[in-house]
């Protein structure tokens, strides 16, 4: 009798972990390439080399210290896509401070949280994009500011802040000008920094990211160098990226997808990092890939769906295409498949994580078969763990489902100053608990097909929406589509499906449930079926389901069956 192998995968590694901090890798970036394109951001008319983004990362990083910025401190940055963004998340990191990263579209509450819940003593934020009114918020929160001296600050409602440096203009009283900071270093602080670069541990905190958490207040998932740059030069290993790689990154520079997968992948393979705008524009990625001749473009699923359906796509040479990453969401089959033909983007990888593990734990090789890579999120990465369990927290067999734990030197340190909420998801023996559903084929492959919060259970029947989805997403007039649960008196739960349909095309529910009709389980047949124009998402592209059962169970007036 043949014996069935457990869901446990272990990465087997090419190559061993990098044991440098984020300052020593960049050092080194600029010794290897110094000469070749670092950092290109059109919009900002930035073309910089390795060797004058280190410069310049050093001269900023010594202003930080002049503002009177220690070790450990906690420095926010506010703001979309930008070069001055790279510059802090390097320049910080140098520093030996902590960067908080901070989504930019958050709002006066949410900022507020964000800095008074990690004890920020500095601020970089940009002034202004489209509706976001960045210092209009700020002299709302912060009423004090008006009248400072920069760089001395004394705010009741953030009594740690100091300094808010600000993005271009025009200049905000109160703030510090982002030009004027890398001035103000001298030969004092420069000395300093070089000390710091000695001492400074890869196991030090370097970055708090805040998850965007479905209830409760968001937490701040707290990164080491170690941790972010092992991870991003792991990601570049796994699409072979050197340093005649482009990487055109559309995504948000706060979430990891941006600032590790592409920045530190960039930092420790030589890859240029490009940036076509400040928030992401379908037409001006196209543009940008074609003029800068990228060779990798990273998007989740929404932002391949937007530029592949742009009118003027076929218009655009994509030719110098070979690689990227779609991730941040699942990633429906058909249009993995475009990707790989329509865009030349044959070695095309998939990758899968979590904030909490900085963030990759499997991706897709360049070379596994098409089928692997549009079906799966590949395999295990380098030096990291997986096992899959079930409600009883036992390892389940290859081929089943069970909740998804990561294992390894990707994880987290834990969510900042809540030492009982990293207890819940961070257990005894190491293993970070995703909340994700999980199978692990015979081939050490991995699906994921759920989220446990997001599985329907409908008469005791668990259904996992990704399944119904990756079906609905075959029929021709169906461009995306969403589907969750809504409370039922009778099932407990019920399916409801938003689809948002193709251009200039028309459907109907009946039409919907007639294509389900013999090919699906009659209980995976959606009973609602909503046609929309967008679904609620974050900024990182996650789409949020429990938004969508609001709206619907409210439109509706559907309840729960009543229980004992």
């Amino acid at each position: 009798m043949t014996e069935i192998a457990d869901s446990y995968v272990c990465g087997i590694a090419d190559a061993p972990l990098l044991g440098d901090t984020i300052g020593r890798a960049l050092d080194q970036a600029a010794r290897r390439w110094g000469t070749r394109e670092a950092l290109v951001s059109p919009s900002h008319d930035v073309r910089w080399t390795w060797k004058e983004l280190a410069e310049r990362v050093d001269a900023l990083a010594a202003g930080f210290l002049a503002l009177g910025l220690e070790r450990g401190a906690r420095i926010g940055v506010w703001s979309l896509n930008r070069p001055e963004w790279t510059l802090t998340q390097f320049a910080a990191a140098k520093a030996g401070l902590i960067l908080v990263t901070i989504n930019p579209a958050y709002r006066l509450s949410e900022l507020e949280f964000a800095l008074a819940k990690v004890g920020c003593a500095a601020l970089v934020t940009a002034t202004a994009f489209k509706t976001s009114d960045y210092m209009g918020m700020l002299n709302t929160l912060l009423p004090e500011l008006a009248t400072a001296t920069p760089g001395q600050l004394q705010a009741a409602r953030l009594p740690q802040l100091r300094a808010v440096i600000q993005i271009g203009g025009p200049a905000a009283a109160g703030t510090v000008p982002f030009e004027q900071v890398a001035g103000m270093g001298g030969a004092r602080h420069r000395d300093e920094l070089a000390g710091l670069g000695r001492t400074l541990q890869f196991d030090d905190a370097v970055n708090i990211q805040f998850t965007s958490g479905t209830t409760g207040s968001p937490k701040g998932v707290t990164l080491t160098h170690h941790n972010i740059l092992n991870n991003g030069y792991f990601v570049g290993r796994a699409m072979r990226l050197t340093e005649a790689d482009r990487i055109c990154i559309p995504v948000p520079l706060y979430h990891c997808f941006g600032m590790v997968m592409g920045n530190l992948a960039s930092v420790t393979s030589g890859a240029a990092m490009v940036y076509p705008g400040e928030g992401f524009d379908p037409l001006a990625t196209l543009q940008t890939v074609e003029r800068e001749r990228c060779t990798a473009l990273y998007g989740v699923p929404t932002m391949f769906i937007a530029e592949l359906d742009h009118p003027d796509f076929a218009k655009f040479d994509l030719k110098t295409l070979r690689t990227g990453i779609m991730a941040g969401a699942p990633c429906p089959i058909e249009v993995m498949r475009r990707v790989n033909e329509a865009m030349n983007m044959r070695d095309v990888t998939i990758a899968y994580g979590m904030t909490e593990t900085s963030p990759v734990s499997f991706q897709s090789a360049t070379d596994d078969p098409l089928e692997r890579r549009v079906s799966t999120v590949g395999r295990i990465h380098p030096h990291v763990e997986v096992k899959v369990i079930d409600l009883e927290g036992r390892i389940v067999p290859r081929g089943e489902r069970g909740e998804l734990c990561t294992r390894g030197y990707s994880v987290m340190l834990g969510y900042w100053d809540e030492p009982e909420k990293t207890a819940e998801v961070l257990d005894a023996a190491g293993w970070m608990h995703t909340g994700d559903i999980a199978i692990i084929d015979a081939e050490g492959y991995c699906n994921i097909v759920g989220r446990i919060k997001d599985m329907v259970i409908r008469g005791g029947d668990n259904l996992y929406p990704r399944e119904i989805e990756e079906y609905l997403y075959r029929h021709p007039k169906i461009q995306d589509v969403q589907i969750f649960g809504v409370a039922d008196a009778r099932y407990g739960e019920e399916l409801c499906a938003w689809i948002r349909v193709r251009s200039g095309e028309s459907l109907t529910a009946d039409e919907v449930r007639a294509f389900c009709q013999g090919q699906i389980a009659h209980n995976k047949i959606p009973r609602y079926v909503e046609f929309v124009e967008e679904f609620p998402m974050t900024v990182t592209g996650k789409v949020q389901k429990f938004l969508m059962r609001e709206a619907v169970e409210a439109k509706l007036g559907l309840k729960a069956a009543k229980t004992a």
